[in-house]
């Protein structure tokens, strides 16, 4: 397959979210539960990316998963049962947020087999995106509905064409967590031209503190390169690799952007991160907000305070 000679400002339709990992980092919750259920609040996390994905018009979501990862089917599917049950209660609220999930998309899904990296993951999807632009949301990364990021994405690949990432800028001592980009200013602010990325680089040799976040715009052309990429970082294929190739090379489907995220992101794949997010998310419903806002500010002035001094 070769990529579309359409470029650029070909419409984004496909959405592809990695799920195959075991997310050993919140054992043993995840010894029986995918990580992607894990709940925020009352939703689970893979649904706020799922619901960032329609809302940039993604509705056709193809999920790569793995082993012991049926529940996210049954999440996306209808539960007939609960229906009818809430339905003859006439517990209308409780249906409707039960149907949401089930209407939300279209959702495909398809195994990855034994997961070999990102790169490998993203190749995975070739059969279904084809030779169309797509969309890969990683869902450790929560982002805010009142910031589209992925919107400014689109924008940037309809006016440039190529591949679009999204960065954040990060303390120097936190990039070698991340991938980093080396990039030059384009003269539109928080868009860059990016010229080469490293996958979590040392601090000393970090060439930016930009950081790649869960967000890929790619191209197509990147799955000619992912099927001659080598193991890299871990011995695993390494989407970072692929998008150095794109980014260094010439030809149809080649050049990388990146667009500097400034808006709110909640990080779920950290045990301490995943807490916060939780409380910034639920601090803010009208449910629950107020009350927990309260109890919040009490703790940290008696319970909270005298908990540190122990």
């Amino acid at each position: 397959m070769t990529a579309s000679d359409e470029r650029p400002g070909r419409t984004v339709r496909k959405a592809v979210i990695p799920a195959a990992g075991q997310g050993t980092r919140f054992l043993p919750a995840t010894k029986a539960m995918p990580k992607e259920m894990l709940p925020v609040v009352d939703t689970p996390a893979i649904q706020y990316i799922v619901e960032e994905a329609v809302r940039a018009g993604l509705t056709d979501v193809l999920m790569i998963t793995g082993r012991n990862k049926r529940s996210l089917e049954d999440h996306f599917d209808r539960n007939v049962e609960l229906e009818v049950g809430l339905e003859a209660k006439g517990d209308q609220a409780k249906l409707a947020r039960v149907q949401e999930s089930t209407d939300l998309a279209q959702v495909h899904y398809v195994r990855q087999g034994d997961p070999k990296g990102l790169g490998h993951a993203v190749a995975v999807a070739e059969q279904h995106v084809g030779d169309e632009p797509f969309v890969v949301l990683l869902g450790d990364d929560i982002v805010d509905s009142r910031d589209p990021l992925l919107d400014t994405m689109i924008k940037v690949r309809e006016e440039h064409g190529g591949s679009v990432v999204a960065f954040m800028e990060v303390p120097e001592d936190q990039i070698h967590l991340y991938g980093c980009a080396v990039a030059e200013p384009t003269g539109v602010t928080d868009v860059v031209k990016v010229s080469g990325l490293v996958e979590k680089p040392k601090r000393e040799e970090a060439p930016s503190n930009l950081a790649i976040i869960g967000r890929y715009l790619l191209d197509p052309a990147v799955f000619d390169v992912l099927r001659e990429t080598k193991p890299g970082k871990g011995g695993e294929i390494q989407l970072t690799d692929a998008l150095q190739v794109l980014a260094q090379g010439d030809g149809p489907g080649y050049g990388v952007h990146g667009v500097v995220f400034r808006g709110r992101r909640y990080d779920t794949g950290d045990k301490l991160d995943y807490i916060k997010a939780v409380v910034r998310l639920a601090s803010e419903r009208e449910d629950i907000g107020g009350e927990l806002r309260t109890w919040l500010a009490d703790y940290v002035k008696t319970d909270g305070a005298s908990g540190a001094d122990s």
